[in-house]
């Protein structure tokens, strides 16, 4: 294709401009219904689920089973993921990413109609576990769909913006799950545990019904439809990955660590934990996670600046270093009781963790070419949540229990998560170099 007809077929720059900002919009709304999805999950797997759909249980044990359940969506999610981002490479983004929303939504609306264990008895938590299924294998195919529509939809100079985007779903999400449970929590306990915990999980219909409408107006992306004018559409994108791409794989098992884990340790596990052995009160918990989810969203888009002037690797690196020097700070004040000093080290905590989280997108999309970019990134970050975000709360509640509530030993598991991601991360970025290199050589 000469020059001429190129620039013969790009769309003008203000027409290309409000394609970005749709692209862009359509990534952040349906990732922030999907993660309001998921954090409501997660909360009331730390307040109700192990009540009332594991009473037989001892409470710990319980707690524990109920942290087991929402592990089971991380499980399924590197199953949505291969689904969904074969698709994706092979016939488009934007189409397959209105079908994760909605599957998401109709999980979501379904448990808010379940009945509990004291109705159907051990139904119960079975029907339980295939709904937790459903929502995981729609963040599967939601989470790696949404970042390349949103940088593949933006100049390369502005992706590392773009991608924050897509991570402005977390902290928007778990502002809408918290705030719905903020105002539940106002009941009383015997209401909140008999319907009021299900309103958050209704209300999901009608979030999914405006991103529906939102992502149906967002168009294909300029990159995926230039691999399709080039005939280079894998029939097995997976394939592919696993042959060609499979260091970058390796690197996007390891660098998301802690960028997923970070809010099931805070939003899950620590709501769990505080509330629970550590005597804190419920709503006061419960404002400062709503706190630290606006203090992320406001971050994450200044992490991106930053990163614009500088670089990703600079901003990434510091920030997980900085987040391993601040974690003795962290769980001191979570043994000290004093919620002032909780307060504080928790939201020095979300500015370093949320500044590397920001640009992880970017990053991840950089480390693999535009014909299994999708597949690439899904199946990496997802087999990372599996393997090592999901399992957070349990594990943390495993060692508290085995340790006798030895909190010590549990920032020492959390520092490990960090180091792990920290590895990955000088890996993907060095994945990500190459491509580059490979593709400024053969730009075709």
């Amino acid at each position: 294709m000469s020059s001429t007809s190129q620039l013969s077929s790009s769309p003008p720059s203000a027409e290309k401009t409000k394609q970005q900002r749709k692209a862009t919009l359509g990534a952040f709304v349906g990732t922030s219904i999907e993660w309001y999805d998921f954090y409501i999950f997660g909360t009331a797997a730390a307040l109700v689920f192990g009540k009332l759909f594991y009473p037989d249980l001892a409470a710990g044990a319980g707690l524990i089973a109920s942290f087991a359940t929402f592990w089971v969506g991380f499980i399924a999610r590197p199953i949505g993921g291969l689904i969904f981002s074969h698709f994706g490479d092979r016939f488009g983004r934007k189409n397959t990413l209105v079908v994760t929303l909605l599957l998401m939504g109709a999980g979501t609306f379904a448990i808010g109609c379940l009945p509990t264990y004291s109705s159907i008895g051990i139904a119960a938590p079975i029907l339980l576990l295939l709904l937790r299924a459903i929502q995981g294998i729609a963040v599967g195919g939601e989470w790696g769909g949404a970042v390349v529509l949103a940088t593949e939809g933006s100049e390369h100079s502005k992706r590392g913006m773009a991608g924050a985007w897509v991570q402005q779903g977390a902290p928007m999400g778990s502002i809408a799950a918290t705030a719905m449970f903020l105002l539940v929590g106002f009941l009383p306990d015997h209401q909140f545990l008999n319907w009021g915990w299900r309103i958050p999980f209704l209300f999901s219909a009608v979030m999914v019904f405006v991103a529906f409408y939102i992502r149906r107006q967002v168009e294909e992306t300029p990159e995926f439809q230039e691999v399709q004018k080039q005939n280079k559409v894998s029939a097995l994108p997976l394939k592919v990955v696993l042959k060609n791409h499979w260091k970058a794989v390796l690197a996007a098992l390891f660098a998301p660590i802690m960028g997923i884990g970070m809010a099931f340790f805070f939003n899950t596990f620590l709501l769990s934990w505080t509330t629970g052995s550590l005597g804190m009160n419920r709503q006061s918990i419960l404002n400062l996670l709503l706190v630290a989810s606006i203090v992320q969203f406001l971050w994450q888009p200044v992490a991106a600046r930053i990163a614009e002037r500088y670089s990703i690797k600079m901003v990434m690196i510091s920030a997980l270093c900085a987040t391993i020097l601040l974690a003795p700070l962290l769980f001191w004040a979570l043994q000290s009781g004093n919620f002032l000093a909780l307060c504080i080290a928790t939201l020095i905590n979300y500015v370093t963790g949320t500044a590397y989280y920001a640009l992880l997108p970017a990053a991840l999309a950089a480390a693999f070419p535009p014909e299994v970019r999708y597949t690439g990134i899904s199946t990496g970050y997802q087999l990372s949540a599996m393997i090592f975000s999901g399992s957070i709360p349990m594990m943390g509640q495993w060692i508290l229990r085995i340790t006798e509530e030895n909190a010590w030993m549990v920032m020492v598991y959390y520092i490990i998560l960090l180091a792990m991601s920290i590895a990955g991360v000088v890996a993907l970025l060095r994945q990500a170099h190459q491509v580059r290199v490979v593709h400024q050589a053969d730009p075709n």
